[in-house]
């Protein structure tokens, strides 16, 4: 303390924050700071003039405050204090010197903190001031305060100090304070009615202290402030009433005993509020009336209207009210009202003793009626208590004396009203519970008798209250114990008197609950049991008759607690009920209703109808509660006649069928509940119903009447019900019935448009469509029950079938959800005493498993559950024990989470594993049944259970297809179907999966199924072909297979082409044919490439034999079995199928897949495969196809070559020609030395040379020939064979068309340039003499040949042949010189070439110059000039040659070509013209003429032009 004295000198402004200090350091030790506080301020004081800054006046300022504080503090714990002789005066002048300042400068001061920092300070000084100086100063304190809440200050703080201020002046008794009262008074009030919405911390700050002025304010002017404050009531603004109502509400509890007198002025004054609607004047009225129940108000005369307020307050709706327009920024809700009412009311009736004669029996009141329904909980709560009470107090205070409080409702009335608002297990604020506690309070007030029976009853019923959790499904079991409970408490009334006058007085409170449905009916039931167990009969019709006359039949709840009444009631007066059924039929009410004008004018109201629905409706509840017995006799005479006498109207005798929907619906519920009570009697199975057909028909035609796209009331869902029981009565129905039944009833269900869970708006949609499927699986199994059989069970899934089928999800989930609840059934109710076959469990797994994949994983759920069931009803039928729990089948129950995985993947690897299931606990007889069915999922709709129904069937083949040998061809035509049906790629795949798995088990059995059918093969077949090329091992056994098929029969038969004619034709056989055309689609996939190069050399001579085969070769007539829808494609496709192609085709794709794609592109680009298809190119194709694979394939032929010289001994002449052509040209090729033996083969060629065919023949020569190209050392080594096998060629006498012969001309002129001379010498003459008569044949290639041949031969004219062949040259001279106008070209060419081979053996040097000179191949010749000179050399080399010459020209006037037969003649007139006279004596001149002379008639002008001018030359022989 020194330290910080030391540093407050005076005279020296000090710190800021020693200012600061010195005010913490009086709060914090007070004490220890008071006795400093007297030098401090007289050191503080004279400072204050110095202060300047704003930050120094607030903190001079809180300095104050807290000396204020500290000191007041002190003095008021003198007795604790360290020196009593401190006295306010002490302080008194040094603090009013400075309040001078404060008030009267610095609270003037433009700084917001300034002036709220000596308002802060003004308050505390005020305590502390000298009296007489305060007296002096509240004329201007008390304004000068009030006015700074017009200014920009907090006024918690103002209203703080104003607060100390008043009681100071209270203190001190001030007079000067009255004259201010009414400012005071309105400036506070005005801000407690601003302060209302206290939304902040500051604002309730200040509102409490608000409050704190007017407690100290009424302390002194009770008067005045009532005065003031009770007019405010009449206020219409909201604010001002709370206020004023707040204000009171404090003054009532700080001042009540200066209220005492002013009760009944102030609860008078109150009721103005109680008009007021707005929620905030509401909740702040409840607050009022609590603290007034405390101070005794409510005993006053009027406080009733308090009680009553508060109650109807409690009956405020519980939703949420909405923003009112008057309302402030923070909302009241009626809710949080009607919460505050409640709990005030319970509050005041268990802790306010003085207001237990107020409320008690005043609160049974508001009980009855039914305006205070939504208080009765806390009333009855509040009753329960106060009855408890009373009941401590003495039984006798408990009694109520009707007769004093006639108010209060009778004890029927109050019984019945109690019941009936316990039924509901529905409202949440315990007013069921509350009710049958304030029943069991006023026991003795209701009946005496009913105590114990009560005491006993009234336990458990709360009991199950306290444990109700579902209490939709809980309503009907709690309605069911309260009307026990009634009935047992008439039962210990035992007054007939007592339960007349309660049924009369439940009757009368009918109308109460027109707006409570629930409540309604259970009073109807209530008046059902008080009537059945009145005995004044006379009392019960009369009761009724009421209940038929009063009922609102509009009203849905009376028409059904009107019917539930009557058969209550039915229970102990059925013959009544029924009576007054009858009676109320032939009423009055019913024949204005039934006038035939009425049935034409326009009733919307439809009160004919609805009055008919109640009375329906009537007989079937009779029907259910009377006892069955009694019942049975009148179910058909009574009850179902009258029935259809309401239902149906009559218009001039014709029966008019109803429309009212209404109407429809109680005849279902009547038929419904006629049922059933038939179906509960113990008689039924003895009753024989002789109205079902026609009651099951009504029903049956509601249910096609429905609408499929919506379901917008109950009819559906009661008519199944009505039929679910009426088909488990005698006589059961005939088949026609049973299926339109079930057809009409999926068909109204199934399609329904799908129903959206969780959504509140299809709440109700999805309630009763869950009824309604619930009622279509009662019926189902009803119906099922009659047939427990697999024939019954087959017979109810073939009608599901198309709905499981269905493209539509919902349609699916519904029947998938279907079967799985028939077959749960079926297995509950299965009782097997034999072991029996159930035949149809492949069927039935078959149909279902497919789905197992469904894309909603809701139906794989459900099929999982029907195989599961399906297997164990199996494994009844084997003789299993109910009980019986098999590993495998139980392990489906493990699948089911990756049925719920939607990754496709997994759902198929599930679907695997529920196949391996399926095949191991499947009987191996139902195997097929369980495929054929399958199959048919192939073609589902849905793609995953198409791809499922793949994954079941491929998984059934692989694990149990070895015992399907014999299933095999029916399984493959099964699968040619399902391709024909559905041709989708998933389809195409599952298939050709099928086929290679059982082809891996039963790959004979498969080939041979697939081989009959029909040709040529659609495209379904060629799929399942190409689906035995994907595996290599696989593959290679159907090749082999394939080519035992080919090659194992005779490719073709003979016969005739037409009965008309006795020509035949070859004809292709069928199995080659069919093996032929499967081979061409298993080598038409790549994937077959493997196999292919195994029996790379056995499928190309196979095929390549078999094409030679075909060659020219007709398809059979029958070319297999053939289906009728196929009929036309069918014969539209055979005729483009050819043997020949087909074998083509699979020879090109043999080579493709086998390596050797250039080979068939080299084929293809030379024409050699179309060539090959024709009978004359046949060997023309082999060859290009020989010489390709020479190019490409040589390694390939050893092999081949062995193979095709086996072929070539074929008993078939088209084989050998093919192998002989193949093998021919690989001679021409010497690119083969590495891999073939020549010998062999030139052996074979040469042995060819005897063949029958001359193609062959000819084929073996030009093999022969061809070794000339490839091999031309061979030659001179072979060169004696060679010659002598082209001269045996050209001397082949069975060669007609001369083919050997040109083969042989033309191989031996490529031999001669590599034989050695002596080989040749010995043929030469002979060869020259046998190809002579060839250089005129028509053929152009044999005269080009022989010619060519003539020329080559020369080379060998050296020697010994020298003369001989001269003369052979010389024979043929003319010829070649009058070819030289051959009309070929080659040929021209081929006599050039031989004139100049020829030249140099004629021994004339100038005819060779010639020769050389002018017969070049390429150019022309200007044939005259040069024959001009050939004829002057021949002339002059041989002059003895002119009779010869001109002879062989003669001979050429016959030629068949016109240029020749003009040559010839040009040719003589030269030799004519260069003759000498003494060479003219050699020519037969007449001879010569002769010959002209005819030549002059020739037909070609050219001809008669060269003759002519021959015969002018002849002129030099006259």
């Amino acid at each position: 303390m020194e330290e910080i004295l030391l540093k407050f000198q005076p005279g020296i402004l000090p710190h800021f924050f020693i200012m600061q200090t010195l005010a913490n350091l009086s709060m914090a030790n007070v004490f220890g700071m008071v006795p400093f506080l007297n030098s401090i301020l007289g050191t503080m004081l004279p400072m204050l003039g110095m202060v300047k800054q704003d930050p120094m006046k607030a903190v001079f300022c809180v300095a104050l405050q807290h000396f204020s504080e500290s000191i007041q503090e002190y003095l008021a714990n003198l007795d604790k204090a360290p020196d009593p002789t401190v006295r306010k005066d002490t302080f008194s002048s040094d603090l009013f010197s400075a309040y001078d300042v404060l008030f009267n400068n610095w609270l003037q001061n433009r700084e917001c903190k300034v002036r709220l920092a000596v308002v802060e300070a003004l308050g505390p000084m005020s305590h502390l001031l000298p009296n007489e100086k305060l007296e002096e100063q509240l004329a201007r304190l008390l304004p000068g305060i009030l006015s700074l809440y017009k200014k920009n200050v907090e006024p918690f703080y103002v209203t703080k100090s104003l607060c100390q201020i008043l009681e100071s002046a209270v203190s001190n008794e001030s007079r000067t304070l009255e004259p201010q009262i009414d400012s005071v008074l309105s400036v506070l009030h005005t801000q407690i009615c601003s302060s209302t919405e206290a939304l902040t911390q500051m604002l309730v700050r200040n509102r409490n202290e608000i409050l704190r002025c007017f407690t100290v304010l009424a302390s002194i002017f009770p008067d005045h402030l009532l005065s003031y404050l009770l007019p405010k009531m009449e206020a219409n603004n909201p604010k001002v009433r709370m206020g004023t109502l707040i204000i009171l509400k404090q003054v009532i509890n700080s001042a009540a005993p200066l209220m005492e007198v002013k009760k009944p002025l102030i609860l008078a004054a109150v009721r103005q509020p109680l008009q007021d609607t707005s929620n905030r004047v509401r909740k702040v009225m409840v607050q009022l009336i609590s603290t007034m129940a405390h101070h005794g108000y409510l005993e006053q005369p009027g406080g009733e209207v308090m009680v009553e307020y508060l109650i109807r307050l409690c009956c405020l709706s519980s939703e949420t009210s909405l923003r009112r327009q008057n309302s402030e920024l923070e909302e009241v809700t009626e809710e949080s009202v009607r919460r505050i009412s409640i709990n005030t009311l319970y509050l005041i009736s268990t802790t306010v003793e003085r207001v237990t004669n107020v409320l008690w029996p005043y609160l049974l009141e508001f009980v009855v009626p039914i305006q205070f329904t939504n208080a009765l909980t806390p009333v009855c709560k509040s009753l329960v208590h106060l009855g408890q009470k009373k009941q401590e107090e003495g039984m006798e205070k408990l009694l109520i004396n009707y007769n004093v409080n006639v108010n209060l409702p009778s004890p029927h009335a109050l019984f019945t009203r109690l019941l009936v608002v316990s039924a509901s297990l529905d409202p949440g604020d315990g007013r069921n519970a509350a009710a049958l506690r304030l029943l069991s309070v006023m026991q003795i007030n209701i009946h005496p008798t009913t105590g114990q029976f009560w005491e006993q009853e009234i336990p458990p019923l709360l009991e199950y209250l306290e444990g109700v959790t579902e209490k939709p499904h809980q309503q009907p079991v709690w309605e069911e114990r309260l009307l026990k409970f009634l009935v047992g408490s008439l039962q210990a009334v035992s007054d007939d008197v007592w339960i007349c006058q309660l049924s009369q007085e439940m009757r009368k409170q009918l109308n109460n609950y027109n707006n409570s449905a629930l409540e309604k009916n259970f009073l109807y039931k209530c008046i059902g049991s008080s009537l059945g167990a009145c005995a004044n009969r006379e009392l019960v019709r009369k009761e009724l008759q009421e209940l038929l006359t009063s009922a609102r039949y509009q009203d849905e709840t009376d028409r059904e607690g009107l019917a539930v009444a009557f058969g209550i009631c039915s229970t102990h007066h059925l013959d009544d009920s029924l009576d007054k059924l009858s009676e109320f039929l032939k009423s009055d009410i019913m024949k204005k209703n039934t006038g035939i004008f009425n049935l034409f004018k326009d009733r919307a109201d439809g009160d004919l109808e609805k009055i008919k629905s109640a009375l329906i409706l009537c007989y079937g509840y009779v029907a259910v509660y009377a006892p069955i017995e009694l019942v049975l006799p009148r179910i058909e005479s009574d009850i179902l006649r009258n029935v259809f006498l309401y239902f149906h109207t009559k218009v001039l005798g014709i029966k008019v069928e109803p429309k009212d929907l209404t109407l429809k619906l109680c005849l279902i519920r009547s038929i419904s509940m006629i049922g059933l009570a038939i179906c509960s009697s113990s008689q039924a199975g003895f009753f024989h119903f002789s109205r079902k057909s026609e009651l099951i028909l009504q029903l049956v035609e509601f249910l096609k009447l429905e609408p499929v796209d919506s379901l917008k009331s109950a009819l559906r869902h009661r008519a199944l019900t009505a039929c679910s029981y009426l088909v488990k009565l005698e006589p059961p129905l005939s088949d026609a019935d049973k299926a339109e039944m079930i057809n009409t009833a999926l068909s109204c269900v199934f399609p329904l448009p799908p129903i959206s869970t969780g959504n509140v708006g299809e709440l109700h949609k999805e309630t009763l469509y869950a009824d309604t499927m619930e009622a279509l699986k009662d019926l189902l199994r009803g119906l099922l029950f009659w047939n427990i059989t697999p024939q019954g069970l087959e017979e109810m899934f073939r009608i599901l079938d198309p709905w499981i089928r269905s493209r539509k999800e919902h349609e699916r989930e519904r029947a998938l959800e279907m079967s799985s609840s028939l077959l749960k059934f079926y297995l509950h109710k299965l009782n097997v005493n034999c072991v029996v076959s159930f035949h149809n469990l492949g069927i039935l797994i078959g149909r279902l498993s497919p789905r197992c994949s469904d894309s909603l994983a809701s139906i794989r759920q459900h099929t999982l559950d029907c195989i599961y069931y399906l297997l164990y009803i199996q494994m009844r039928y084997e003789g299993f024990a109910p009980d019986h729990k098999d590993d495998q089948v139980e392990k489906l129950q493990t699948l089911r989470d990756g049925l719920l995985n939607p990754d496709s993947s997994v759902l198929f690897h599930t679907c695997f594993d529920i196949a391996m299931i399926i095949g191991r606990r499947l009987p191996p007889e139902q195997l097929t049944s369980l495929l054929f069915n399958t199959f048919t999922g192939l073609s589902d709709p849905d793609i995953n259970c198409s791809r499922a129904a793949t994954v079941m069937i491929n998984s059934l083949l692989k694990d149990r297809g070895t015992i399907l040998l014999a299933k095999v061809p029916d399984i493959i035509l099964r699968v040619q179907e399902q391709l024909e049906e559905t041709p989708e790629e998933h389809v195409r795949k599952a298939a050709v999966q099928t086929v290679y798995i059982l082809a891996t088990q039963h790959v004979k059995v498969v080939v041979s199924s697939l081989l009959s059918s029909p040709l040529p093969y659609d495209s379904e077949m060629v799929t399942l072909w190409q689906a035995l090329s994907s595996d290599p091992p696989l593959t290679s056994q159907v090749l082999n297979i394939l080519l035992e098929k080919m090659t194992g029969d005779v490719p073709y038969k003979e016969c005739k082409t037409s009965l008309l004619s006795s020509a035949s034709g070859r004809v292709a056989t069928l199995q080659p044919l069919a093996a032929t055309c499967a081979l061409r689609e298993v080598l038409s996939q790549p994937k077959s490439s493997p196999a292919v190069q195994e029996f790379y050399a056995q499928l190309f001579v196979a095929l390549l034999l078999r094409v030679s085969c075909m060659v020219g070769v007709q398809l059979p007539k029958n070319l297999g079995a053939t289906k009728d829808r196929k009929n036309t494609s069918q014969n539209q496709s055979s005729r483009n199928l050819d043997p020949c192609s087909s074998a083509v085709e699979a020879l090109t794709f043999m080579l493709i897949q086998g390596g050797s794609e250039e080979v068939a592109l080299s084929v293809m680009a030379d024409g050699g495969w179309e060539k090959m298809k024709k009978e004359d190119t046949h060997h023309i194709g082999v060859t290009s196809l020989s010489s390709s694979m020479v190019r490409y394939a040589g390694p390939k032929l050893p092999e081949i070559i062995k193979k095709l010289q086996l072929a070539q001994s074929s008993a078939y002449d088209n084989q050998r020609v093919t192998a002989t052509a193949f093998l021919a040209q690989l001679l021409q090729s010497s690119e083969l030395g590495d891999f073939i033996f020549l010998e062999p083969l030139m052996d074979n060629m040469t042995s060819r040379l005897k063949d029958s065919n001359v193609t062959v023949r000819m084929l073996a020569i030009r093999g022969l020939g061809n070794i000339a190209s490839g091999y031309p050392e061979k030659v001179r080594k072979h060169g004696s064979q060679l010659l002598t096998a082209m001269i045996s060629a050209m001397d082949d006498r069975e060669d007609p068309d001369h083919i050997v012969t040109q083969e042989a001309m033309s191989n031996l002129s490529r031999l001669l340039p590599h034989v050695q001379e002596s080989d040749m010498h010995s043929f030469l003459i002979h060869t020259a003499i046998r190809i002579r008569p060839f250089f005129d044949h028509e053929r152009e290639e044999l005269r080009r040949s022989s010619i060519i041949l003539f020329g080559n031969l020369t080379k060998f004219s050296s020697g010994n042949g020298e003369e001989t062949l001269f003369e052979q040259i010389v024979n043929g001279l003319v010829t070649l010189l009058l070819h030289l106008q051959d009309p070929k070209p080659d040929v021209v060419k081929a006599c050039k070439f031989a004139l100049q081979m020829c030249a140099p053996s004629l021994n004339n040097q100038g005819l060779a110059d010639m020769f050389t000179s002018h017969l070049h191949p390429e150019r022309g010749l200007h044939y005259g000039e040069f024959m001009n000179n050939v004829c002057k050399h021949l002339l002059l080399g041989y002059p003895d040659l002119i009779p010869r010459l001109i002879q062989t020209n003669i001979s050429y006037f016959k030629s068949i070509w016109p240029d020749i037969r003009a040559a010839a003649p040009l040719f003589i007139g030269f030799l004519v013209l260069h003759m000498q006279p003494d060479q003219c004596k050699m020519v037969d001149l007449d001879h010569l003429v002769t010959s002209l002379i005819i030549l002059l008639k020739d037909p070609v002008p050219s001809v008669r032009i060269k003759a002519s001018e021959t015969m002018g030359r002849l002129v030099k022989f006259i």
